[in-house]
Formats: C-alpha cells, sequence, structure tokens
C-alpha cells in the first residue's frame, strides 16, 4: 500500500516507518495521522515485523508538531475531533504488540513529542530538540502530551516543560529519562535504532510482546494487582513453543529458533 506523506521499509524482522514531509518539517496533519494510523493498523497484523523504527525525513526534524496552519481555524468541535484522532494513533502505537523505537533527528516539538512519548523507547541525534510548546500558542497538549510526560520523567520536569513551552536539547532530555541515548550524527542515530532493534529481533518473539503488555498495563495498576498480573503471564508463557524452544536451547547449549508470532 502506498502513502502520500509515510514510508515504510520492511527489512529482517525490522519495520522503519518513516514521515515524508520535509518541507514542513514533517508536521502531522490530519492526512499523516490518517496514514499513520492505516501503517499501524496494518503492523499490528504482521507476523513478519518484530520491532518497528519510526523516525522522520530530512536533517531538520522528526516531527515539528502538529500542523498549525490546519488547526488555525478549527472550531471546538473540530478540535476535539483533531485531537481524538491524534490520541487514536498514539494509543494504537502504545499498544501495538511490537516495540516501538523513535529515532529523532532535529525538532520533536508538540505533536511530535508527543509521538515520541507513545514509542517504547526514544534515540536522538545530538542536534534533536524536545518540547511541549502548546502553551505558545494559547491552547494545551492534544495528542496525550500531559499525561505520559509526567508518567516518563516524573510531574515536576514535566510541569517545567508543559508550563514554560521551552524547548530542550538532546543532552537534557537524556539527562530527565525522556531519551534513552544521543548519538553525535544522524547516521549514528538509526544504526543506534537498529542496533536496539536487531537485538530484540533476537529474543522470544512472545516473550517481547507479553513484557512490553505487562509494563505498559502494569503501570495503570496498584502493585499488587500488577504482580499478580505478571504471576498469571508468566504461568501462561509455559504453555507456548517460545518457553520449549527457549530452554531447551539453553540446556542444549544452542541459539533458538523461534516461530514468527
Amino acid at each position: 500500500m502506498s502513502y502520500q506523506n509515510v514510508e515504510m521499509n520492511v527489512e529482517e524482522k525490522i519495520a522503519t516507518v518513516t514521515i515524508n514531509r520535509p518541507k514542513v518539517l514533517n508536521a502531522l496533519s490530519s492526512e499523516v495521522i490518517e496514514e499513520l494510523t492505516e501503517v499501524f493498523d496494518d503492523l499490528s497484523a504482521r507476523s513478519d515485523v518484530h520491532v518497528v523504527i519510526l523516525t522522520g525525513s530530512g536533517e531538520k526534524a522528526f516531527v515539528a508538531g502538529a500542523d498549525i496552519g490546519e488547526m488555525k481555524g478549527k472550531y471546538a468541535l473540530e478540535a476535539r475531533d483533531f485531537s481524538e484522532k491524534g490520541n487514536r494513533l498514539m494509543s494504537k502505537i502504545e499498544k501495538l504488540k511490537q516495540p516501538v523505537i523513535a529515532a529523532v533527528n532535529g525538532f520533536a516539538l508538540g505533536g511530535g513529542c508527543e509521538l515520541a512519548l507513545a514509542c517504547d523507547m526514544r534515540v536522538a541525534s545530538a542536534n534533536a530538540k524536545f518540547g511541549q510548546p502548546e502553551v505558545n500558542l494559547g491552547i494545551v497538549a492534544g495528542f496525550g502530551g500531559s499525561q505520559r510526560l509526567p508518567r516518563l520523567v516524573g510531574p515536576a520536569i514535566a510541569k517545567e516543560l508543559l508550563l514554560g513551552g521551552e524547548m530542550i536539547t538532546a543532552q537534557r532530555a537524556y539527562e530527565i529519562g525522556l531519551v534513552n541515548h544521543v548519538l553525535d550524527s544522524q547516521e549514528e542515530m538509526h544504526e543506534k535504532a537498529r542496533g536496539l532493534a536487531s537485538s530484540i529481533i533476537s529474543r522470544s518473539p512472545l516473550g517481547v510482546q507479553r513484557t512490553k503488555q505487562l509494563v505498559n498495563e502494569g503501570a495503570n495498576m496498584d502493585i499488587d494487582r500488577a504482580i499478580s498480573f505478571e504471576v498469571e503471564v508468566f504461568a501462561n508463557m509455559f504453555s507456548t513453543e517460545d518457553q520449549k524452544e527457549g530452554m531447551d536451547a539453553f540446556l542444549n547449549k544452542r541459539k533458538p529458533a523461534y516461530t514468527e508470532k
């Protein structure tokens, strides 16, 4: 399937999804959001993809934000629809069975930062800039930023970013736990993202999927309920081929040969 604003390439069980609107810094218009939603719908059904890398084209931006030109004239009900559409995409990425790695080059502001937040981990080039500048535009974060950012970096630091509306460097993003790794160049950033993806695809596909589910869903439970959830998932893994293959390979000192999930 072809798209106007999004490209996808699958190689060695890794899907690279690229937002391709470099002239407008890959801004998230309604059309881009709809195309990304279709792409992630497709990915959710694919057994040949075990990890997804999400990035932006060009050297200047991952995603500079939502399309302000499109948003400017919206009425409240239209703005609600736009926010709900964006949040459906973010939730779809967050709940995707495969891990998603954001490879962030240049600006990741507003909706771009929120898109990165919906991913499981973030790798940035040294020129990356992060921020939630919505208060500068007379609005608030609309794609989950006010909720995911505090959960990731803590409420005080999140409020500093959300209320101040300032950009931060990739290094500062790393210091506060927003970014997993900072690399000197865009090329090294992509190499690091693929390295992380390659490490993940060498593991049990079902184990990876269930671990992502445990972390995401357990974060919204009290600790006792979350531990009970882990116990159930742990037990259920012992009725899977991944458990049998993984443990047999370990005991026989060979590389496991997991089937695609």
